[in-house]
């Protein structure tokens, strides 16, 4: 036998025994995250569900003069008017976020045990004995590994069918994340072990991200020596369960491969994609500035069942962004307090894109009506149409930006559109001609996903057979 197929042979052999297990893993949780997704959350819909109707009749300080009793250290990046422990009540971000009441100015100081439980039980619509406290947060436990911005939070056990779990942010005084029995079953078949989202792991994040690159690094090197064989060995040679090894990765390999090493880049190794691009002036261009709370006098607003009220700067006049039982919100003018209907124009927003980057030319602008490549409905449902702005920078920096909210919704460089090929391409198969078709790409990634877990598994068998076989040969000697 040749010495390069030999060591080809050695090297798949003893990498197959050492990561079979965790390739069969990937694929069964692939499948899963199909279906699935990531890990439980609230979603914006049940939060706005959720809301309580504002009460404006007890409304009885301004913004501005909430911001006076915030102490801010400058204007607040976020200005937001919703109901906190049944009380309006403006909450004020800036570096940080702090919660004024707006019936009395009372600066909101502490979410204790007791405000935890009643902001629950108002979330849950329940009375609170059927609530039972479990305990202040401070640390991430396995459910808040992606929202460890609302630590320190109250967790809060629910007695109801769904055995649902609330944590309540001591910041916010708001539920931030909601957990059932049912999702957190799902998480760990799904994105737990998909992601290796195992809590003692994912708590130290540079370990995480190494364990991460160096398993799915060593895995595209296995994959990668089996399509080697595939190609040099002769398939007669092969009997009984490795014929079916060989039939499976010739038919599954290349997927395999492909998969693991888009795997493998999702995690950025020397953070190749993150970088350049231009236009960090754009968002704060198309806003105007700041919100200034002082042109915001006027809170009487023509809608009804309003929950929660946004105020915003767009192209330097003040707005209303109005959310209530619809679901989408409503932009209304706080001079006119007319309802906004109709979008920017495409000439303003490309105005200011171009205020906001200066010293690099636009090189091409659209208005899609639909989702592009790039743009697309991964997570959720982007707004369309969106205003498709690209510069003519080095890093070919392309903006997306809603005409209805004059906001930027998306960015990309030349490297993460590269990036997003690699990847969502490559480990997804998310291709625009048939990913909209949801049941066609389903049904295709989950029989891909199934051989490549079939072929992992007999390499299981294979490795435990191999390594059986070791220890009676030691045993002889």
């Amino acid at each position: 036998m040749p010495t390069f197929r030999r060591y080809v042979i050695l090297l798949h052999r003893y990498f197959g025994i050492a990561l079979s297990l965790l390739f069969v893993m990937w694929f069964v949780s692939g499948i899963a995250m199909i279906f699935a997704r990531g890990m439980p959350s609230l979603t914006p819909e049940m939060r706005s569900e959720r809301l309580p109707v504002l009460d404006f009749a007890a409304v009885n300080v301004l913004p501005s003069a909430a911001a006076e009793k915030a102490h801010l250290a400058g204007p607040p990046a976020r200005a937001v008017l919703l109901t906190i422990m049944d009380r309006p009540a403006y909450r004020l971000t800036s570096r940080g976020s702090v919660t004024v009441f707006a019936d009395n100015g009372d600066v909101l100081e502490d979410v204790g045990q007791r405000e935890a439980m009643m902001i629950a039980a108002r979330f849950m619509n329940l009375p609170e004995a059927k609530l039972r406290y479990a305990g202040e947060l401070t640390q991430p436990d396995q459910w808040t590994l992606e929202d460890r911005g609302a630590l320190p939070a109250h967790k809060v056990f629910i007695d109801d069918d769904a055995h649902t779990q609330l944590y309540i942010s001591e910041e916010t005084a708001e539920v931030e994340l909601l957990t059932t029995r049912a999702s957190r079953a799902l998480a760990w078949v799904a994105a737990i072990p998909h992601w290796m989202y195992f809590a003692p792991l994912r708590r130290r994040g540079q370990l995480w991200r190494q364990v991460v690159i160096w398993t799915s690094g060593t895995g595209a090197v296995l994959a990668l020596l089996g399509l080697i064989l595939a190609f040099t060995q002769y398939p007669a040679r092969y009997l009984g369960i490795m014929r079916w090894h060989y039939v499976t990765g010739v038919m599954f390999g290349v997927f395999s491969l492909t998969w693991v090493f888009s795997g493998m880049l999702s995690m950025e190794p020397f953070f190749w994609a993150s970088e350049g691009g231009t236009g960090e002036g754009i968002p704060q261009a198309l806003r105007g500035g700041s919100p200034d709370l002082s042109r915001f006098s006027n809170l009487t607003l023509p809608a009804q069942g309003i929950k929660e009220v946004e105020f915003l700067r767009i192209q330097g006049e003040p707005y209303f962004r109005v959310h209530g039982a619809v679901s989408e919100p409503l932009l209304v003018s706080a001079d006119s307090a007319q309802i906004r209907r109709e979008s920017f124009s495409t000439e303003s927003l490309l105005a200011r894109a171009a205020q906001g980057n200066a010293d690099v030319p636009i090189a091409e602008s659209s208005l899609l009506s639909d989702y592009d490549s790039y743009y697309h409905p991964f997570e959720g449902k982007p707004p369309l149409p969106v205003l498709r702005v690209k510069f003519a920078d080095p890093d070919a920096t392309w903006f997306y930006i809603d005409p209805r909210m004059s906001q930027v919704v998306m960015r990309f460089t030349r490297r993460e559109r590269l990036q997003r090929w690699i990847y969502h391409g490559f480990h997804s198969l998310d291709f625009n001609f048939w990913y909209y078709n949801g049941p066609v790409w389903r049904v295709t990634m989950v029989a891909l996903c199934s051989g490549g877990a079939l072929l992992s598994m007999i390499g299981v068998v294979i490795g435990a057979k191999r390594v059986m076989a070791t220890k009676r040969l030691k045993k002889l000697f």
